[in-house]
């Protein structure tokens, strides 16, 4: 799903009115969508208490229109400007449409504003929010928000991005030539294809060997995560490095990290747990001609460096610290430099946190929608990487969406386990529990 920054919407607005549709049309056909949307989530709508908060911008002429289409089409509709005076507000109303503040506004409001967003968060028990094209400020709690031609950057990567709650995206009649943007969404929907079915007559060796080299003495679990991770994501074949082997499960193969070997392995994982062992990281990255995948302790044993990849096949999950070390200075825009650092040293960047971004050599950068505060926990991204060389070995052809898909499946499973669990009580392995979950989602 295609995302623009307000600065590119701004644009795309601009030339669609210099190709001919007036600004008024777009108003009209924006306040028309709104509408369509509440017939299609809230019908009947003569059932529906309706109340409408218009601001004084083009976001409170959407609901002004609305509003009008609304009409005769309601039990009841209530249209409340930031211009009048305070009044009552009908608090029995079953859908509130927040219109008040479009993609120029900025937190913190204050005055009537403020007053108008605090009465639309708490004094309608029975209702559902619908926000126009963003929630205002980012400070409405939406249930739903119904955008136009495309989902704003600056609404998803925020801190606050939960408040939109569902987004829809309705067409306004902007040319799709005028959305110039390299960011996009992950959606579950973009991986069915993956998760088809498998072939009938078909063996091990048809989905990959993973090699996972980590685990130093006293970090043999995050390599031995790793490798389940990788195992329960679908691989055929994993074989785990790692200076102690009784903590792997049977299934896992072994090898030792004094004598590791890339022969008959078709992708790499490395660092969960290594430890300093730079010699190791750069002989396995040099001679690696597979897919691999760099984290954590391989991850510090290359910054500084020069370290180039070979493109969409190198793949490095940092968290910020490690991003910070990577970059030699802490992260203050995460797009930017996790799309400068893929474009630069030929890798695909996993850039982890709260929206994690995937970034690729061709500059095109994916936001991950998926996650928990519970993967805020030691071991989580051990499952990753091992989620991320699973799924590599078994689509060899298509690694973009073998990434995207392993770290939108890591983040719904940790949103489900959450669900059952709490988000104080997941562990890391728990996440496997729910993976079967999250995949189910995506076909």
């Amino acid at each position: 799903m295609r995302v623009v920054t307000i600065d590119q919407m701004r644009e795309a607005d601009r030339r669609t009115i210099e190709s001919g549709i007036s600004g008024g049309e777009l108003m009209a056909r924006a306040g028309t969508r709104v509408v369509e949307f509440l017939e299609r989530e809230f019908a009947p709508l003569a059932r529906q208490r309706v109340v409408i908060f218009c601001g004084s911008g083009n976001n409170g002429g959407d609901g002004l229109v609305a509003g009008r289409l609304l009409k005769t089409r309601v039990e009841s509709l209530q249209l409340v400007r930031a211009a009048d005076p305070p009044g009552p507000v009908d608090k029995t109303a079953t859908i509130v449409v927040d219109a008040l503040l479009g993609t120029g506004a900025r937190a913190p409001l204050t005055g009537r504003y403020a007053e108008l967003v605090q009465s639309i968060n708490h004094d309608f028990p029975r209702a559902k929010i619908v926000a126009v094209d963003i929630p205002s400020a980012m400070e409405v709690r939406a249930d739903f928000t119904v955008t136009f031609a495309a989902i704003k950057a600056e609404a998803v990567l925020s801190p606050h991005a939960d408040r939109a709650g569902k987004w829809i995206v309705a067409d306004i009649g902007i040319p799709t030539a005028f959305l110039e943007s390299t960011l996009e969404l992950s959606e579950p929907a973009d991986f069915a294809a993956l998760f088809q079915p498998r072939e009938q007559v078909s063996n091990k060796g048809d989905y990959g060997h993973v090699l996972v080299v980590g685990g130093a003495p006293g970090k043999t679990g995050a390599a031995a995560m790793a490798g389940l991770a990788a195992l329960r994501a679908g691989a055929g074949l994993v074989t785990v490095a790692c200076s102690d082997a009784s903590r792997l499960v049977p299934e896992l193969m072994t090898q030792s990290l004094d004598a590791v070997s890339l022969e008959r392995m078709t992708v790499l994982a490395i660092g969960p747990g290594l430890g300093a062992a730079k010699p190791l990281v750069e002989r396995l990255l040099e001679e690696a001609k597979i897919a691999t995948v760099i984290d954590a302790d391989a991850l510090n044993a290359i910054a500084g460096t020069d370290f180039r990849g070979h493109g969409l096949a190198t793949v490095l999950t940092p968290h910020p610290g490690e991003m910070a070390r990577l970059i030699g200075h802490k992260v203050v825009d995460r797009l930017a430099e996790a799309r400068t650092f893929a474009q630069e040293r030929n890798v695909c960047l996993v850039l982890k946190g709260f929206r994690t971004l995937i970034a690729f050599p061709d500059g095109n950068v994916w936001i991950n929608p998926s996650g928990s505060p519970a993967l805020a926990k030691g071991g989580t991204g051990d499952i990753l990487t091992g989620l991320t060389a699973g799924c590599l070995a078994q689509f060899p052809s298509q690694p973009a969406l073998a990434v995207r898909a392993a770290v939108w499946l890591h983040g719904r499973a940790g949103e489900l386990a959450a669900q059952e669990l709490t988000e104080h009580c997941v562990l890391a392995t728990d996440l496997l529990r729910y993976l079967p979950g999250a995949i189910r989602e995506c076909v």
